[in-house]
């Protein structure tokens, strides 16, 4: 274990953990929600400090991440834990109760990318922002061995440490379950909406940013929700790709699957102000490939996560010219 960073002692031999908006009140011996962060004798400690639950190679296509060194394989690998409590949470085994782990340290696994070929690492499956201590080391050493570090987060983290972890950060997504903060109450369990809004406002001005929308009939599938959100996203900028993605029950939610229908409407709605729209999770009804905004030449085709770029030439779209919008990878 190594010591947490932002924590206060409080009276009792209690500590109030300051890392995510959740503010866990710990006593001795005890966890916070997230399952990362003990506190011993009136200490926190991150317990899960250079502990991994999951590893894999991984195309960036699954993150998902299209317009971030597209058709590349990335290291995967997550935490046992998470700050939220989400009743569809798809890892629920290795997010919401212990799980067997494995010790890697911060060299080991740049050195597990490096022999992988891997152009970097992806802190993933889990939320990679309860690995606060284990993410600021592995992805400085990532960095300086010319290694790129991806998170694929649900944004749920206060500001100071944000703004500390960003300066080694790449590459992000963001799940942004909902603009409703009745939502994140009733079915994440955290007040978290404009913290996770505020994330993507400080992230799009500093690393490479897009953001995933999961569609829950009856729950964050209206046409005022969809307009809401996207207008949000495109007061930031027009050009952050957006993953609209269908919904499946799992774990603890029994809502029965997105009807189709419902993705193609937040996808013309998505279309009115957001350059690139993503359909995903929906079959042969998905919608993957990347289009030129400027003359509607494909730059870029997949399926499922098999990637060609056929339509970009020099970084500028093959046809009229316009600089494509991603980074590339070498």
């Amino acid at each position: 274990m190594t010591e947490a960073k932002y924590w206060t002692k409080l009276d009792g031999g209690r500590v109030e953990c300051e890392l995510c908006p959740q503010r866990c009140r710990i006593p001795d011996g005890g966890h916070g929600i997230c399952l990362s962060r003990v506190n011993h004798g009136g200490t926190l400690y991150a317990e899960n400090y250079a502990e991994c639950v999951a590893m894999s190679m991984d195309p960036v296509e699954k993150k998902p991440l299209y317009h971030f060194c597209p058709g590349r394989q990335v290291l995967s690998v997550a935490c046992n834990g998470c700050n939220l409590r989400c009743e569809n949470c798809q890892n629920w085994s290795i997010s919401q109760a212990p799980a067997v782990t494995s010790t890697v340290s911060p060299e080991e696994l740049v050195r597990i990318a490096t022999e992988n070929g891997s152009f970097g690492i992806a802190y993933t499956y889990t939320e990679p922002l309860v690995w606060f201590e284990y993410i600021l080391d592995a992805g400085a050493l990532a960095r300086e061995r010319g290694l790129k570090n991806i998170l694929v987060t649900n944004g749920i983290i206060n500001e100071r440490p944000l703004l500390e972890l960003l300066p080694v950060i790449d590459a992000m997504n963001v799940d942004l379950k909902s603009m409703r903060g009745d939502f994140y109450k009733r079915y994440c369990h955290v007040d978290g909406v404009e913290t996770a809004r505020r994330t993507i406002q400080l992230a799009a001005a500093r690393v490479h940013l897009e953001v995933t929308n999961l569609v829950i009939p009856g729950l964050n599938d209206s046409d005022e929700e969809f307009r809401e959100m996207v207008d949000f996203l495109a007061g930031i900028s027009p050009s952050i790709p957006f993953h609209i993605s269908r919904y499946f029950p799992t774990y603890k939610m029994k809502i029965p699957a997105t009807p189709l229908e419902t993705l193609e409407r937040a996808y013309e709605i998505a279309r009115e102000k957001l350059q690139y729209v993503y359909l995903g999770n929906a079959g042969g009804s998905a919608v993957s490939d990347t289009l030129c905004p400027k003359c509607g030449h494909v730059l870029v085709s997949r399926t499922g996560y098999a990637t060609h770029i056929d339509g970009i030439s020099d970084g500028v779209c093959a046809d009229c010219g316009r600089e494509a919008d991603f980074v590339w990878c070498d």
